[in-house]
């Protein structure tokens, strides 16, 4: 029998998979032993592209299969203050799937994530020295009408199973501003001016490791890249579930 805990719970309430959102099986049969289900469906698993070969060595975007250039055209264009980002999967390829995470209370999810985060990328993240996994904060209003916030929920996913420390309380969103998905470059810039701020004054890191779901443009983590160097932090990092390619 597998090592993994059972309780009612996950007999109750059995794992969804979050590419069908079908019921994950609480037990199934693998080589002849009784085993825990996975946290995925294994045909599903099959539709979902990891973000693998060649990427960009600032944002991680793919860059496809021909491409020789080190950087993507994005981050030729821009000059981003994060030092580097990293992200799991290929955003059509799971882009349902962040959406009910998002906005349908698929919160279970995020130990998918998390384990596919290992899987991918936990030894590359456990050797850069990260102090800090701090989510991109959400406004303290639209938390409390969804009910969570998903970056949150991923990077207590990801501080657990690679054992970094979360701290969700060093910077907060102190106003809302318009989705991001509804300006032009200039327009999210100038959205996310003054947005954010550091909520505590014993900010000591060195290195830190910021959590979001979606990689786009980068200006979200660039402003708050911007607000932690200037509290002192020397080196920021960011992961997300997914990214799309350039642009």
């Amino acid at each position: 029998m597998d090592n993994e805990m059972i309780s009612a719970l996950d007999i109750i309430y059995p794992r969804r998979c979050p590419v069908c959102d079908g019921v994950i099986k609480v037990f199934e049969i693998r080589n002849g032993h009784l085993r825990r289900g996975g946290y995925i469906h294994r045909g599903c698993a099959k539709s979902v592209k990891i973000v693998r070969g060649s990427t960009c060595m600032k944002c991680g975007k793919p860059l496809g299969r021909s491409s020789t250039d080190e950087y993507c055209s994005d981050c030729v264009r821009v000059q981003h203050i994060f030092d580097r980002g990293f992200s799991v999967f290929e955003y059509r390829s799971i882009s349902g799937s962040v959406y009910r995470f998002k906005y349908l209370g698929r919160r279970e999810y995020a130990v998918f994530y998390a384990a596919a985060t290992k899987k991918l990328l936990g030894d590359r993240l456990k050797v850069l020295g990260i102090e800090a996994v701090i989510p991109v904060p959400m406004y303290r209003g639209k938390e409390r009408k969804r009910g969570y916030n998903q970056a949150a929920v991923y990077a207590k996913a990801v501080s657990k199973i690679l054992a970094l420390p979360y701290r969700g309380d060093v910077i907060a969103r102190k106003r809302d501003t318009v989705p991001m998905k509804e300006l032009d470059a200039t327009g999210r810039r100038n959205n996310l001016k003054n947005a954010f701020n550091i909520v505590r004054n014993d900010v000591k890191f060195k290195c830190v490791l910021l959590i979001d779901d979606i990689y786009t443009t980068g200006t979200t983590i660039d402003e708050l890249s911007r607000v932690l160097r200037v509290a002192g932090v020397e080196r920021v990092y960011f992961l997300t579930i997914a990214i799309g390619r350039t642009t």
